[in-house]
């Protein structure tokens, strides 16, 4: 198995402490958002072979078969098919969906058959595949997922008591649940952008006056003051993460994480829609036609125990199958040999994989049918794919 050495990305909305806190480095004061594990090509992590340091993918691309396994690279295609990342948000970040497969694939093509460059700033499909993804917490964790029921929503927009919402919770009150939703969110993304700015400065105000639940978004509009995403966050469920409680977001569910720390895996994608709380490109009507305008529970998840030790976070896709081991000094070591490829991340404590000591925050990538135990005393994910 290979060490990895991973890259931090310094978005603007990271955590200055949180990371360097896991990894048991000296802050810089820079923000410190992403540490990506995987071959991903924004920033592959980087592994030694032949005593040369070179990029896990080069490493896949090489010889797919050998890194992967026969059923992976016959069923995802020569690639790993999942990013690992420790997510740290100091702030929140935008709110957000991701387009199903289908989708993908398709607007991928046409924005590629019109020509629009892969990084121009209003391109949304950066690739033909879809973003599944999965946040276990490490730290208590605030999110947003999915839509509130309507009466819900408007329930609590009109306690902020700000003349210019009523017609908002007049629209939540007077259509079935699909359409309520469509027509709220549709309007406060089309409205006038002075006026809405007004109108998110109040709802700001009223709820830094009324506290207790309204404190989530008193602080969205801190971070993102005028933006008609700290109204459409009011009409999402806002959830509290506790260590070891996940969440799974699936194909057009709205979703944003607010703060925290927390293990992610994903398809390795790079597709986003964004609904506001960014300066970044916000495309309406793609946007609405991609977005499930339908309430939901968040679904909190918690894991599964097996005989082996194993406690396995059950999702709906096959692109990554993510499940934790706390280990205890003295056990048997738990044998974790897979024909898939297998990342590993200790999130605390000593672990022992193969020849390898991992502290916390660091990881390892084991190629497919390669031995590999852990042992030790701490926690450690274990991330790979469903064949």
């Amino acid at each position: 198995m290979d060490r990895l050495s991973n890259t931090v990305r310094p978005y603007a909305w990271g955590s200055t402490t949180a990371i360097p806190e896991l990894l048991g480095i000296a802050a810089t004061g820079e923000p410190q958002a992403e540490m990506w594990m995987g071959a991903h090509p924004g920033a592959p992590s980087r592994v030694t072979r032949d005593d040369e340091e070179r990029p896990l993918s080069d490493v896949i691309a090489a010889d797919p078969v050998r890194e992967l396994g026969a059923a992976a690279v016959e069923t995802f295609g020569p690639r790993l098919p999942f990013l690992l990342k420790i997510l740290a948000a100091g702030a929140p970040l935008s709110l957000q969906v991701h387009p199903n497969l289908a989708q993908a694939q398709e607007g991928y093509a046409a924005e590629e058959s019109a020509g629009v460059p892969i990084d121009a700033p209003h391109r949304n499909y950066k690739d033909a595949n879809h973003k599944p993804e999965l946040i276990c917490a490490l730290t208590p964790f605030d999110g947003l997922c999915g839509f509130r029921a309507p009466l819900e929503a408007a329930e609590l927009l009109a306690a902020l008591d700000v003349d210019s919402l009523k017609p908002y919770v007049d629209l939540l009150h007077a259509h079935p649940e699909e359409a309520a939703l469509r027509e709220v969110l549709t309007a406060l993304l089309s409205a006038d952008p002075n006026e809405m700015a007004a109108t998110a400065g109040e709802a700001a105000s009223a709820c830094d006056r009324l506290g207790g639940s309204y404190a989530p978004y008193a602080q969205i509009a801190h971070h993102f003051p005028g933006d008609p995403g700290v109204i459409a966050a009011m009409l999402l469920n806002h959830v509290q993460l506790q260590p070891g409680e996940a969440l799974f977001l699936g194909a057009g569910v709205p979703h944003a994480y607010l703060s925290g720390l927390g293990v992610e895996i994903m398809a390795n994608s790079d597709n986003v829609l964004r609904c506001g709380l960014t300066p970044k490109h916000v495309d309406v009507p793609e946007l609405l036609r991609i977005v499930r305008f339908e309430a939901s529970d968040p679904g909190i998840l918690r894991p599964e125990a097996s005989p082996s030790g194993e406690e396995l976070y059950d999702t709906p896709t096959d692109e990554f199958r993510l499940s934790r081991y706390v280990l205890a000094a003295g056990a048997s070591p738990s044998d974790l040999t897979a024909a898939t490829p297998q990342i590993l991340l200790c999130t605390s404590g000593t672990v022992r994989a193969g020849e390898l000591t991992l502290a916390p925050g660091r990881s390892a990538f084991i190629p497919a049918g390669e031995k590999a135990e852990v042992s030790g005393a701490g926690t450690v994910f274990r991330a790979t794919v469903v064949v």
